[in-house]
């Protein structure tokens, strides 16, 4: 084979099962607690940045050793709700991105892989075109109007095609 199979770890069927089966059950516990913004709305409420958050941090660790300066006006039972909800969010997200992270890489593979032997059977279809072989000859001029600048039998065989 004229390139490296760059991964070939490939998914079966009751893999692919259980993934899926696992997403169904992820969406379907956290879909009545997800909430859409609009692009106005994360711009709104998106400005708790690091700086923020350590704010946010300081007040809880106040209310927690010095409970008697905290301030009447704030639903401390909601605060906490609120903050333990944040920090269940970033570590689950932290951890789903991992996934998507290795999701990605693993793809990446798969793609460049499928690259690879596409473009060692195009190589095969000129060589063949080449030869005369009946039906090559339509599949290079197929596949080459996907490269940059195409070759010159290609843009010939797109004029042919422009005039009839």
């Amino acid at each position: 084979m004229p390139f490296e199979n760059l991964n070939n770890n490939h998914y079966a069927v009751a893999e692919k099962t259980a993934v899926g089966t696992s997403l169904t059950a992820l969406e379907t516990a956290l879909n009545a607690k997800i909430k859409n913004l609009s692009a106005e709305e994360r711009q709104k409420y998106g400005s708790v940045n690091e700086q923020n958050k350590l704010i946010v941090n300081k007040v809880k660790d106040y209310r927690a050793s010095q409970p008697g300066l905290s301030s009447p006006d704030v639903d401390w039972v909601e605060f906490q709700n609120d903050f333990d909800s944040r920090d269940f969010l970033q570590s689950t997200i932290a951890r789903l991105q991992t996934l998507i992270d290795g999701l990605t890489n693993n793809k990446i593979l798969h793609d460049y892989d499928n690259y690879q032997a596409a473009l060692t059977d195009y190589d095969f279809s000129k060589y063949k075109a080449s030869t005369k072989a009946a039906g090559y000859e339509g599949k290079v001029t197929a596949i080459s109007q996907f490269f940059t600048g195409g070759s010159s039998a290609a843009k010939t065989a797109k004029k042919v095609e422009e005039e009839i």
